[in-house]
């Protein structure tokens, strides 16, 4: 049994897991309605990166009591490029600390661009959002990573970076 589970603020991770769903015909339900995955032999998630982590992947992975004979796969969907290798060095470390030695490292990870839309944000998230640009644009050139830098180029604005051909990479995998 297959199951795509998604972990989505504003829809651009259950926007890709809805894609990936239909042309996998696999079953998909949000991080919040899921129970029990153990009985899943491959399990998707696909989440979005906030605040440095992946939204309800530790709570929703840590439900998998054994993971050697499972299909494990991850895809974060972030604002930055995921062709940035620092970018990526940075989502791996911080999944690290999120996951299990053993789930980690049984793990396939896959890292999809999503978009932002300032004016969906909610209050809290729109005075993160600007602290955070504020902090950003004050650091020195040389200190600014990918994730910074596409931040505060997208700052107040409506993008959309989602690419469902690069969702092949996990249809390959499944």
């Amino acid at each position: 049994m297959k199951i795509i589970i998604y972990g989505s603020q504003y829809g651009t991770a259950r926007k890709y897991a809805e894609e990936l769903a239909k042309r996998t015909n696999i079953e998909i339900k949000s991080y919040k309605d899921v129970t029990d995955i153990d009985h899943y032999n491959t399990v998707v998630y696909i989440g979005s990166l906030y605040a440095g982590g992946v939204l309800g992947m530790k709570k929703t992975l840590a439900k998998i009591s054994q993971c050697q004979n499972k299909k494990i796969i991850i895809a974060t969907v972030g604002l930055a490029d995921p062709a940035d290798t620092e970018n990526v060095d940075n989502i791996k470390n911080s999944m690290k600390r999120q996951l299990s030695k053993e789930l980690y490292e049984n793990a396939r990870i896959f890292h999809l661009r999503g978009g932002i839309d300032y004016s969906c944000l909610n209050f809290k998230h729109k005075t993160m959002m600007g602290l955070l640009y504020k902090k950003a644009v004050g650091l020195p050139e040389e200190k600014k990573t990918a994730e910074i830098k596409a931040m505060i180029e997208t700052h107040n604005q409506k993008v959309n970076f989602v690419d469902f051909e690069s969702l092949n990479q996990l249809t390959d995998w499944i």
